[in-house]
């Protein structure tokens, strides 16, 4: 699927089974709630901290999939009701920080 098909489809599912976009500022404090869920995960996969039960870290890459794509959902859903591109932002901001970065990763040698 790409960007503008996920775009497409999110907004067909949102006029069809969501009745209607919550406003953007809901929507907002909604992508923030996402991100804390997969940031919960993160730091309980890669970080420091543990999991309360046994069974939530046997699901817990599945878990972190799907919080991924609730960020990305809620994301494609403030894209469509402010009228972004994504496929056109992303190829913007490729090319920004290609230009802006094109030797400053290669010569960090905190990366080497």
């Amino acid at each position: 699927m790409t960007i503008k098909e996920a775009q497409n489809t999110v907004d067909n599912w949102i006029k069809t089974i969501g009745i209607r976009y919550y406003n953007e500022l809901t929507n907002t404090a909604v992508l923030m709630e996402e991100v804390g869920e997969m940031s919960r995960l993160m730091a309980r996969i890669y970080g420091e901290q543990s999991f309360k039960k046994k069974e939530d870290e046997l699901t817990a890459n599945d878990d972190l999939a799907g919080e991924m794509a609730d960020v990305l959902f809620v994301l494609i859903c403030l894209a469509n009701q402010t009228g972004i591109d994504l496929t056109e932002a992303l190829e913007k901001s490729l090319d920004k920080k290609t230009k802006r970065d094109k030797d400053r990763h290669a010569n960090n040698k905190k990366l080497k």
